[in-house]
């Protein structure tokens, strides 16, 4: 067992005591430790797993060790492509990063505020985006040693919402074309940063004109094999999938990744735990921010079944691509949505969870019946 196992296993009781009392203490703690526990976590290097090759999959003639890896905001300045290596994750997703760097959040003396609720499976963040820009984080996988069959992802989000900031995007996007990522999330979803009122669940005017510029200044003109997918929240309203799936086809997206946090607070609540709810109540109250976890699970599944369902009704030219986020922690999640043909799963909360069971095993133990 590695120290940082051992260590998340002694805080697991500590913590559910914790965050049941003191909710500012507790968030104050955590948004803190969370950063170095990731920042150690990325420089151990344990002994190499290996998965059974059944679990290789050839996605745009990318080929992934496994199904499954990490989603955005666990290695935000693109560290831990050798970690997720030997670990044997299906691929290393770096990110997300913005054109420039960004500071973040920060309210009441807590710089990127997260809140983990241990009795719920779940947590908060309220982070804003912090990392060091796209340039740094190009720069230092530059230097990495790829594995073939570990692709190297890069979750991309623009500065703001003016069309230069699109345009600047979009040179990121060649950039990134001619770099050694192996395909591209954009990430549409983040609740934590202003969006100027825009309105996803409705396809709106703005999110269309957004999607259509990055389509004529970058899908329509690839000059190498590389898939772009969008990443929205798992509080898209279901009925607009059909709609949205024609829209991404057209405008030759290469996938749908349902999604990133929640911020349906009512929706949710009755998924948190008694024990957590008073720090719950006092997270969304102070920073609002969005939901992880286990109370994810029903939407992100709903979601993903019903954009598999209107795909098959299609005959497809190209390939174009589920992915599921939110609520993955065992291989049942994992086989529910296999069994509807979603191809990809990204975890986060679900990740740190089984570490603490596992280790360094996890993706092992993920496939284990």
């Amino acid at each position: 067992m590695s120290f940082l196992q051992t260590l998340a296993k002694v805080d697991n009781p500590f913590r559910k005591f914790f965050v049941a009392r003191c909710p500012y203490f507790s968030c104050l703690f955590y948004s803190h430790v969370r950063k170095l526990f990731l920042k150690s976590l990325v420089k151990e290097r344990p002994k190499q797993v290996h998965l059974p090759s059944e679990l290789r999959r050839s996605i745009w003639d990318i080929q992934f060790r496994s199904p499954i890896f990490n989603a955005a905001g666990m290695f935000k300045e693109g560290e831990g492509y050798i970690l997720a290596c030997l670990q044997s994750a299906g691929a290393f997703l770096a990110g997300t990063v913005t054109p420039n760097p960004k500071f973040g959040n920060y309210r009441k003396g807590i710089k990127h505020p997260f809140l983990p609720y241990p009795h719920s499976k779940s947590s908060s963040n309220w982070m804003g985006l912090p990392n060091p820009g796209y340039l740094q984080v190009r720069n230092s996988l530059k230097q990495i040693e790829k594995q073939k069959d570990v692709p190297l992802v890069l979750s991309l989000a623009a500065d703001g919402n003016m069309q230069g900031d699109l345009q600047t995007l979009c040179e990121v996007l060649r950039d990134a074309e001619n770099s050694n990522f192996d395909f591209v999330e954009l990430n549409e979803s983040c609740p934590n940063i202003e969006h100027n009122g825009r309105n996803y669940n409705n396809l709106d005017e703005n999110f269309l004109k957004r999607i259509e510029f990055i389509s004529e200044k970058f899908l329509k003109n690839r000059k190498r094999n590389l898939p772009v997918i969008l990443k929205l929240s798992n509080d898209f309203d279901p009925k607009n999938v059909p709609n949205l799936i024609d829209v991404l086809l057209d405008l030759q997206f290469d996938g749908l990744n349902f999604g990133n946090t929640s911020t349906d607070y009512k929706g949710l609540e009755q998924a948190i735990h008694p024990s957590d709810r008073k720090s719950f109540e006092y997270f969304i109250n102070t920073f609002g921010g969005g939901i992880s976890g286990s109370p994810l699970k029903e939407k992100s599944f709903i979601l993903t079944q019903i954009a598999m369902e209107h795909i098959k009704q299609k005959s497809l030219t190209r390939e174009f691509h589920i992915i599921r986020t939110g609520g993955i922690f065992d291989f049942d999640d994992y086989s529910k949505s296999v069994g509807k043909g979603v191809s990809l799963f990204q975890w986060f909360t679900g990740y740190f969870e089984n570490f603490i069971n596992f280790g360094h095993f996890l993706y092992l133990k993920f496939f284990t019946k």
